[in-house]
């Protein structure tokens, strides 16, 4: 299973945590791993690009590890616009696990 997990401080996000594998078909063929992936890999490289900064990321091969964290340098319009794309992409995760609950889960803390 994935597990998605968002840290927040007042309402905004810090940095998520993504960790397992859903399991969900054999490998190269599991879709919602593939899902979960596009939709975060795309919403860090959007944040990177759109906002002009750096996301401090930590990434694992096996354990299907993904860790980004927001600095706290990033202020202003800059982390107004991180924070919507970085919402937009819980969005994505939400309805995959709507779907796909089995298989994902998400937790904010």
């Amino acid at each position: 299973m994935i597990q998605v997990t968002v840290f927040r401080s007042n309402n905004q996000i810090e940095s998520f945590e993504l960790s397992g594998h859903a399991d969900s078909g054999p490998y190269g063929y599991d879709l919602v791993c593939a899902g979960v992936s596009a939709v975060s890999i795309g919403a860090v490289n959007a944040v990177m690009e759109l906002c002009e900064t750096d996301l401090e990321i930590e990434q694992g091969g096996e354990g299907g590890y993904l860790h980004v964290e927001i600095p706290r340098s990033l202020k202003g319009e800059k982390r107004e616009k991180a924070m919507l794309l970085f919402e937009g992409m819980l969005v994505s995760l939400k309805s995959i696990e709507a779907e796909y609950g089995q298989f994902i889960r998400l937790e904010n803390k």
